[in-house]
């Protein structure tokens, strides 16, 4: 018999949210939890089920004076007091609960000025933050927007320390994707156990890893077609104008359809869970003869 898999809610916590659930995190505590909506971040104990506390709230008056809508949220991994949340205006806000009950004032405001002269009719769709990461240690936060994933120092507001290119070959695509709403599409991503190495999803189901170290960064796809048991995944590369090696892959045939916006690592082996469309992939590093751990798609990869 096939074994059946049923998840039944062991809590209901209802009735405080007007719009869509767009984060949950759970607090270092273990005992706190926040969920955020576009307009509104309410703080959740664990235990109580019919009450929250709202401590964002970003819902003007008059909803045509609505500028910027919240677009994920999410705790510090060691200080219960500090979350993050990101808007579509492509600023990160740093809120301390510590300073007041509502957080309307940001303790800190990431945000990386746009060249004037770089600004199109695109730069705010493509600017929005679609995810937000603390690093395992708490000093980083990892964001990601429609072309960059972005590595920030908590201390230091006025521009990213890293920034990695996800598919810049896109910036010639970006009038199509706006007509197919791709441009709206949410990707997420994630550190590994380390926070040596970033991962984050992109299109025609390939995703893209970045070494930090070694400013290394690898191409790689996950797909019935390749993802064979024990098989080892090749790189993959998008080609802008003619191709130099018959496995490149051009940008004009790039499906749009088939992209993968959420991943995940595991937080202390090399082990990743990739979804794409209805398919799970967990694929695991190789080993090597002496029985360590590496990766070597990420170590194989040409530099940037």
């Amino acid at each position: 018999m096939d074994l059946l898999v049923e998840a039944s809610p062991r809590r209901v916590f209802a009735n405080a949210h007007a719009y869509h659930i767009n984060s949950i995190s759970v607090n270092s505590d273990c005992e706190t939890y926040l969920s955020a909506d576009d307009l509104r971040i309410n703080l959740w104990h664990l235990n109580i089920t019919d009450r929250s506390f709202n401590i964002v709230d970003l819902k003007p008056e008059n909803m045509e004076d609505l500028s910027e809508v919240i677009t994920v949220a999410e705790f510090h991994p060691h200080h219960c007091h500090l979350l993050a949340f990101s808007s579509s205006t492509g600023t990160t806000r740093l809120c301390d609960m510590r300073a007041r009950a509502l957080c309307d004032q940001h303790a800190k405001l990431f945000e990386e000025a746009v060249d004037p002269s770089r600004r199109s009719f695109f730069s705010e769709i493509v600017s929005s933050v679609s995810d937000v990461k603390f690093s395992h240690s708490g000093r980083y936060l990892l964001t990601r927007d429609y072309l960059t994933v972005k590595v920030w120092d908590l201390n230091m507001e006025n521009k990213p320390v890293e920034t990695y290119q996800v598919h810049d070959y896109l910036q010639t695509k970006l009038c199509s994707l706006y007509e197919s709403d791709c441009i709206f599409d949410k990707f997420e991503c994630t550190w590994n156990g380390t926070d040596s190495v970033i991962m984050t999803g992109a299109y025609n189901n390939y995703f893209r890893m970045f070494d930090r170290a070694s400013l290394r960064d690898v191409t790689l796809e996950a797909s019935r077609e390749v993802c064979k048991r024990r098989a080892v995944l090749q790189p993959r590369r998008v080609c802008v104008g003619k191709k130099r090696k018959e496995t490149d892959v051009s940008v004009d045939s790039l499906d749009f359809r088939k992209k993968i916006l959420h991943t995940a690592w595991h937080p202390k082996e090399n082990i990743i869970a990739i979804a794409a469309s209805n398919n799970l992939y967990i694929f695991q590093d190789r080993l090597t003869p002496n029985g360590h751990h590496n990766m070597p798609e990420i170590q194989s990869a040409p530099p940037k």
